[in-house]
């Protein structure tokens, strides 16, 4: 029987297991969104949660492996839209609405965190 207190196992539901984690959730939503990521970084950054170039090296901030899984997903998802819309126009805003109809609450959220 697992006797590990049920706040820890909340917790560890809803944070990132390790760096692998993590990467996997990107292999997982680019599928969903099926787009190619052809490397995925993780490094400190001072200014930004995350980066990726027009021939998809995805380059993630390590501070990602503290926040909560589902903030973690939203900079996945927006990075990976970016493959398919540059900006942050229109079309940008109806790709996140369609894969994450709440990333506007996420994204309020994340913004609580500093990154």
């Amino acid at each position: 029987m697992n006797t590990t207190p049920l706040p820890e196992k909340l917790e560890a539901a809803t944070q990132w297991k390790d760096a692998q984690a993590l990467k996997n959730a990107v292999q997982e939503w680019s599928d969903r969104i099926k787009v190619q990521v052809k490397q995925i970084q993780l490094r400190p950054m001072k200014r930004k949660w995350a980066s990726i170039s027009t021939t998809g090296r995805l380059t993630l901030n390590t501070e990602l492996l503290d926040l909560p899984k589902e903030l973690g997903e939203f900079v996945i998802v927006h990075e990976l839209v970016h493959l398919l819309v540059p900006n942050h126009g229109k079309l940008f805003k109806c790709f996140m609405s369609a894969y994450l109809p709440d990333w506007q609450e996420k994204e309020k959220r994340l913004q609580g965190f500093v990154g």
